[in-house]
């Protein structure tokens, strides 16, 4: 494929483009070390420390400081059938894990659904991330407000390395999604996960 003749006219600007904004230098580039350098020393306890060099040391990319995740959480949101419709074969949660698992990702990151229906074989070979809030597209006039869908406690318990969650800031209701994900992210660090 040659990416010049995709480019166009902009391809030198795009491709020879330096930033002058931030200086390369003041950058935490990945590396091999990148938890090591970035990580070790700050509040993160040992038990979140661990589940993020899971998270690191997983998959195709393990231990270059890259980290490939499969995000399949936008099924609450828009629908499993929006999801899924062109690959029905993603309505089974195990497919979804499977993927991930195949293509050599660093971990999952998907709804308390999915990854509790095969958490019990699949938490040990992939690291779980689950997605603890979501917003819903399936009313009219559509919203948009992340709520919670389950607690720390239960990804937890379902064997998650980390939760993730969302946050609309400026929103009317970013305020309450900020402490919301912040008791959260205090749970979630207290039990050894890290948080996305």
């Amino acid at each position: 494929m040659d990416v010049k003749s995709l480019l166009g006219d902009e391809a030198e600007a795009l491709l020879s483009h330096e930033t002058k904004t931030i200086p390369k230098a003041g950058l935490e580039l990945p590396g091999p070390d990148f938890l090591e350098r970035v990580f070790l020393d700050t509040n993160r306890n040992p038990q979140v420390l661990r589940n993020l060099a899971a998270l690191y040391g997983h998959g195709r990319l393990a231990d270059t400081g890259y980290v490939s995740i499969l995000p399949v959480d936008q099924g609450i949101e828009h629908s499993a059938a929006a999801s899924f419709a062109p690959n029905p074969k993603y309505f089974d949660p195990k497919n979804i894990v499977e993927l991930a698992i195949e293509g050599g990702c660093n971990a999952v990151a998907s709804t308390f659904g999915v990854l509790a229906a095969c958490s019990r074989r699949y938490a040990h070979r992939i690291p779980f991330i689950v997605k603890i809030n979501h917003n819903e597209l399936l009313t009219y006039p559509n919203t948009f407000d992340q709520i919670m869908f389950g607690s720390v406690r239960e990804a937890y318990d379902l064997g998650a390395a980390g939760v993730g969650a969302t946050i609309y800031f400026g929103s009317e209701e970013s305020g309450r999604q900020i402490q919301e994900v912040a008791d959260a992210f205090e749970e979630a660090h207290s039990l050894g996960m890290f948080t996305v």
